[in-house]
């Protein structure tokens, strides 16, 4: 049996074990990463070397250690698969190590206020701003964001119950966790920009019957064409391109440096804990080092007087 019809079967058998979004994404990352590799293989002619061939492969992919991590255990899941269905011979996957980790740079990219500023004023599209400022404002995951309605548009409030898959077809699902299930409070100017972009599909498109999406209209913005407009602002700004899911990052950090509770903060995220929100989307940066810098020279400059007014005395 040849590695791609293994795996046909494997799919019918993985897509019932998985949610919809989550099966996508498998699909998507076994397809891009494995079985790119392996096609046009007999599965009996998988092996240790074929397999640290792989591992040589997707090293050069420059993937982050947990990705890494992530496609072995698809790999070894799918063979473990193949031992029980087809009798196939996979003990020799004890041998193999599995792959290294490299150093990473855990400081992820964000935009402070003042950047976004500058990088904001060269987005000239009314559609793409809105979706950007949604993002840096509201903290969505994109395809959260990609996924809004008017519908989801109460008053002040923003109703999160879905999402869009950034992989394949792109359909509305739930989202990622129980606690992704929210609403976010907006600012009044968000609010009013975004009953403007309602009046502009209407408009458009000649219809107020359509429960429209809000970045998009009929049908959603797509990633490839939102990070066009990212990139082209970003020339314009001459400012450093981040990724979408870093507009999010740039959202939690603005909140925890004005002072925004934590507890808070990863609420308005969907994170069903406070340490998630801690060590994946906040750190040190300028700001924060030069508060510390100056608490810490109050405490000794008011011990350092008094001690020397007891010196003097």
């Amino acid at each position: 049996m040849s590695f791609e019809d293994a795996f046909e079967e494997y799919k019918i058998y993985a897509e019932k074990r998985h949610k919809k979004q989550s099966f996508d994404c498998f699909l998507y990352n076994f397809k891009a990463n494995i079985l790119s590799y392996f096609k046009g293989r007999l599965l009996v002619d998988v092996n240790l070397k074929s397999i640290e061939d792989w591992q040589e492969f997707i090293y050069k992919k420059n993937f982050c250690n947990n990705h890494n991590k992530n496609l072995y255990s698809m790999l070894k899941s799918f063979l473990s698969y193949c031992h029980y269905k087809y009798n196939f011979d996979d003990s020799f996957f004890l041998e193999i190590v599995p792959f290294r980790l490299k150093v990473e740079n855990n400081n992820k990219d964000f935009y402070t206020l003042k950047e976004f500023k500058k990088f904001i004023k060269f987005v000239d599209n009314i559609v793409y701003k809105r979706f950007f400022e949604f993002m840096f404002f509201c903290g969505t995951r994109p395809g959260e964001c990609m996924a809004l309605k008017f519908s989801d548009l109460e008053g002040n409030y923003v109703k999160i119950n879905k999402t869009i898959d950034e992989h394949g077809k792109r359909l509305l699902g739930t989202p990622k966790t129980f606690s992704s299930n929210r609403f976010i409070k907006i600012d009044n100017k968000l609010k009013h920009d975004l009953l403007n972009l309602k009046k502009y599909y209407f408009l458009k498109y000649g219809s107020e019957t359509v429960d429209y999406f809000i970045f998009g209209g009929i049908k959603p913005l797509a990633p490839t064409t939102i990070n066009r407009y990212k990139l082209r602002a970003c020339c314009k700004a001459k400012i450093r391109p981040i990724t979408l899911h870093q507009f999010r990052h740039s959202h939690a950090t603005l909140l925890f440096n004005k002072g925004i509770d934590i507890h808070e903060i990863s609420r308005r995220l969907g994170h069903s804990k406070v340490s998630t929100t801690l060590d994946v989307y906040t750190h040190s940066n300028l700001s924060q080092e030069k508060r510390v810098f100056n608490t810490l020279n109050s405490i000794r400059f008011n011990f350092f007087d008094c001690f020397l007014y007891i010196f003097k005395k």
